[in-house]
């Protein structure tokens, strides 16, 4: 059984979570545990899909706090409450049983990556199955985002992935301003059309794309037959690297 939680205020929060999340204690302990923590709501139902498509054998919940991207947004940076509450979830997460933290949202990348070396359980990110595989491939890589905070934390793990295999790459940035606000406002067509738009501006200057965010997926196909080049996207990437992560 899926179960899914969202919280989108702050005080009281962790109450809440280890409240909720105890139900986890009562299901088989023989199944693996996995908690996605999402900064919105728009994975969740997605996510949902894949882990029973591509990973069946786990037992899936979710944590879903929106106020964290709104305050990074409003920020532009990843605040000190904001890394509080993240490692919060994390060991929330731990305390209820879960085996592993499968953290969704790129913006807040580099605070998983420091709850993976200090949380309790292992906090695996969704879009670095997706790094991994753009930096074996390819030299010259465009990187999709329609939040500049999210920019910098998947360039840094894309160098980052690129310096594990050897391999020298070059990042072109393309930032599909006012694409977020759209989609939040439910406006999908102009969402689609300036991340459309982003993705042929630099184009001819790349031999592939990432998209930088899991919300982006939906665009894969679509930028790669307007673009002609190979499109990577995180959440089916990233289920199917937590499967290997995780030997099964």
């Amino acid at each position: 059984m899926i179960k899914k939680l969202a919280f989108v205020w702050h005080f009281g929060y962790l109450f809440v979570i280890l409240h909720a999340l105890t139900k986890l204690k009562q299901n088989n302990r023989t199944m693996i545990h996995v908690v996605c923590v999402h900064t919105a709501m728009a994975l969740v139902e997605p996510l949902t899909k894949i882990f029973q498509e591509y990973l069946p054998e786990v037992t899936v919940n979710h944590i879903a706090d929106s106020s964290l991207i709104k305050e990074v947004i409003a920020n532009n940076k990843v605040t000190p409450a904001v890394r509080r509450r993240l490692l919060s979830y994390y060991n929330g997460a731990a305390d209820a049983g879960a085996d592993v933290v499968f953290n969704t949202c790129s913006s807040v990348g580099d605070v998983a990556d420091y709850g993976n070396e200090y949380a309790r359980i292992p906090v695996f990110r969704i879009d670095q199955p997706m790094a991994a595989e753009a930096v074996q491939n390819y030299k010259r890589i465009g990187v999709i985002s329609t939040l500049p905070t999210t920019l910098d934390p998947t360039c840094r793990l894309l160098l980052n992935e690129a310096k594990k295999a050897g391999r020298e790459v070059t990042l072109v940035e393309g930032l599909a301003d006012g694409a977020f606000a759209a989609g939040q406002s439910g406006d999908g067509e102009t969402h689609d059309r300036l991340i459309a738009e982003a993705a042929q501006r630099i184009a001819d200057k790349v031999d592939m794309f990432v998209l930088a965010q899991g919300s982006m997926a939906r665009m894969e196909q679509r930028l790669s037959e307007l673009t002609g080049k190979p499109v990577l996207s995180s959440p089916i990437l990233g289920v199917k690297g937590l499967r290997k992560f995780l030997g099964l």
